[in-house]
This record gives C-alpha cells, sequence and structure tokens, in this order.
C-alpha cells in the first residue's frame, strides 16, 4: 500500500467513526425523543452505548493475540467491525425505541462495539506499521479524520433527516462507514517476529515509571480539554443568548480547529521532537482556555473558539504519538487501548468537575482554573522523557 492509500486509510476509518459520533452526541436524543422515549432512558441509552470502549482492551489482548482466519491481527477485525457497524445503522430504522427501547439499546450496544473494535485495530495497525518518527503524522491525520466526520457530519445529517427522512439519515450514515472498505480490503499485515509477539509478561512494561507518568499526563490533559469544552456553548448562552443554531455554528468552528490542530500537531512532533511539541501543546491550551475566559462580545468568540479547537486537536495528536512511542510491540493494541481508558478516565472527572466549578463560581473562574492546570503537567515531562530528544535541525 502506498504511503497515500495508507494515510487515507486511517484518515476514513476515523470520518467513519467521526461520524457515528456526531450522530451520538448530537442528533440520538432528539431522534428518540421523537418516539417519546424519556430523558432517564436516552441517558441510559448513552451509557449502554459506550460500554464497548471501555471493554476496548479486551477488544485489542483479542486482536494482539489471535491471527483470525489467517488473514491478520488487524484486518479482518477491522473489515468486520465495519461491517457490523453498517448492518446495524440499516436496521435502527426498522425498531421503534418508543416500544422496543431495550432492542434498540441493544442495537445500539452491538453498533458501536462494532465501532469499538475496529478503532481498537485500526490502532494496532498503526503501531504495528508506523515508524517512530511518523508517529505524529498519523495520529494527526487520525485526529482530524475524526473531526472532519464530526464537523461534516454534525451540519449535514440534521438537514437529511429534516428535510429527508430518520431512514435517509441512517442508510447514509451506513453508506459513510463503507467508504474505508475497499483499503481495508488492500491491507496486508507486516508478518510477525519473534520479538512482536504476545507474551502475558510484556504488560510489566506498566509498572515503568515512564509509562505511569504518561498515563498520568493522559487523564490530566483529557480532564482539562475536555472540561473546557463542555462549557464553552453553555458559557455563550448563558452570557450572550446565542441560539442553539449558533451554538451549532461554534461547534463546527470548533472542529475545524481540530483539524486543524492535528494536523499541525502531528506533523510538529515528527519534526520538532515530542518533548517540544508537548510543551507548545500545553502552553497553547493554557493560553487558549484562559482566553476563553475573557471573551467579552460575541464576535471575538468565533476566532478564539477555534483557537481552543486547534489547541484541542494539537494536544490530543501529540498524547496519542508519544502513548505510540511507549507501547510494547508484543501488546501493541492493548497497551494502547489502557493508556486510551486513563485518558477517559480523566475526561469523566473533567466534566464532572467543571460542571460544578462553574456552578458554584462562575464560567469565568472556571476556564482561569482549568488553563491553569495546565502547569501541572510539567513536573511529570522529565518522567515521560527520561532521556533527552534530539531536537531536529528541520524545526
Amino acid at each position: 500500500m502506498s504511503k497515500t492509500a495508507r494515510y487515507a486509510l486511517f484518515g476514513l476509518i476515523y470520518f467513519a467513526e467521526g461520524a457515528i459520533l456526531s450522530y451520538f452526541t448530537a442528533l440520538n436524543a432528539l431522534y428518540l425523543l421523537s418516539f417519546d422515549v424519556s430523558l432517564t432512558q436516552i441517558g441510559l441509552m448513552g451509557f449502554i452505548a459506550l460500554i464497548p470502549f471501555v471493554l476496548k482492551i479486551f477488544l485489542g489482548m483479542l486482536s494482539d493475540r489471535v491471527n483470525l482466519l489467517k488473514i491478520g491481527h488487524r484486518k479482518p477485525y477491522i473489515i468486520f467491525g465495519l461491517l457490523l457497524q453498517m448492518v446495524c445503522l440499516l436496521i435502527v430504522p426498522t425498531i421503534n425505541p418508543g416500544t422496543h427501547f431495550w432492542l434498540f439499546a441493544l442495537l445500539g450496544f452491538i453498533l458501536m462495539s462494532g465501532q469499538a473494535l475496529y478503532d481498537t485495530c485500526a490502532d494496532g495497525l498503526a503501531l504495528d506499521t508506523t515508524a517512530p518518527d511518523e508517529a505524529g503524522t498519523i495520529q494527526g491525520i487520525m485526529v482530524g479524520g475524526r473531526a472532519l466526520g464530526v464537523v461534516l457530519i454534525s451540519a449535514t445529517i440534521g438537514l437529511i433527516a429534516q428535510h429527508a427522512s430518520w431512514p435517509v439519515a441512517f442508510y447514509t450514515l451506513a453508506v459513510l462507514t463503507l467508504l474505508p472498505l475497499p483499503l481495508a480490503l488492500r491491507i496486508v499485515e507486516p508478518e510477525r517476529s519473534a520479538e512482536r509477539r504476545f507474551v502475558w509478561n510484556a504488560f510489566s512494561a506498566f509498572r515503568r515509571r515512564e509509562v505511569i507518568a504518561l498515563g498520568a499526563l493522559g487523564a490530566l490533559y483529557s480532564l482539562i480539554i475536555n472540561a473546557a469544552n463542555q462549557l464553552v456553548n453553555p458559557f455563550m448562552q448563558s452570557e450572550y443568548g446565542i441560539s442553539i443554531s449558533t451554538a451549532g455554528f461554534f461547534t463546527t468552528v470548533w472542529g475545524v480547529g481540530v483539524i486543524l490542530g492535528g494536523l499541525t500537531g502531528g506533523r510538529l512532533a515528527d519534526r520538532a521532537g515530542q518533548q517540544r511539541a508537548v510543551l507548545i501543546a500545553l502552553l497553547l491550551a493554557l493560553a487558549s482556555i484562559l482566553t476563553l475566559g475573557l471573551i467579552f462580545n460575541a464576535a471575538i468568540a468565533w476566532p478564539l473558539v477555534a483557537l481552543f479547537g486547534l489547541a484541542f486537536g494539537f494536544y490530543e495528536t501529540i498524547y496519542f504519538a508519544i502513548a505510540m512511542r511507549a507501547t510494547d510491540p508484543r501488546i501493541a493494541a492493548s497497551m494502547f487501548a489502557i493508556l486510551m481508558a486513563v485518558a477517559n478516565l480523566g475526561t469523566g472527572v473533567g466534566l464532572a468537575l467543571s460542571g460544578s466549578m462553574a456552578d458554584a463560581l462562575g464560567y469565568r473562574l472556571t476556564f482561569a482554573i482549568i488553563a491553569a492546570l495546565n502547569l501541572l503537567a510539567l513536573p511529570l515531562l522529565p518522567a515521560v522523557f527520561p532521556r533527552k530528544e534530539a531536537v531536529k535541525a528541520t524545526l
């Protein structure tokens, strides 16, 4: 597979993932409400749909250990996950969630299991086939592809549902799911050498000081950027009374920033070194979150929200690239999934923390505190990078 085709494969896989995530975060509640499903049930549906992403660790272990049908450790799982997601999307319009809620919830669980499977195995494929000096570029493409899916689908799928029908919207998502399939069928995995074969004692890597510090950095970065992100639209609505449609446009502008941040962050990490890139990422996050609290009219919010999106995508890409560097190739998908799970734990803490802080202290002070939390990353960096990285002259 050529480099262009390889980049397109990862970009399209994460675009398909971003499309579905956009539906679940923006439109799933509206779809269920149209069938008189209660808000309690909607919340339960969201919880059930996210369970597969907790189970990603075990999916990673399966992929690391089992060469399915002798086709590969990644390829067959990616193909199966995409097809499973597509089939579920075709079935969705046939189930009335108002009268068959638990059947609909089961379908949502299966659909997201397909997504968690191809997501985990795409990560594993990237780890198996990416040179260290290309890790940032690959992660930038992944982050950017997912953000592009969120941006385009959040802007269009609602219009399709409104002006055509909900079934047409789901069929559109099913078609988008198939976009990576032709390239996925062309995957040829490298033969696994003895030193890359799954062994249980490889999990001892999690006792290393470098990996422990990296996990702490992942939880911290994820706490910070997601805590701030949750408050942007509520802050603008509270202070300036923006409409729901305007809030959607702010999300689109943020998503464009994420795409740019992913692409530039990944390229910078490869060229300047990950240690320097993560310093830039935390300073950029500090500055962009701090300025969110300094918004004093709605017009200035547009570039500042875009800047925060850039910081979001930049920091996420850098962390993912560092996690690739630290991953043991014998348990590549498993270890990477565990590091992502630790980051997701930080997300949960951040969402709870930012909401309670905003209620108690107001939005502006909360943004300032969240921005300052970036400085807690500085003591972790010597452990994450125990040896000074060589800085390339091409900076």
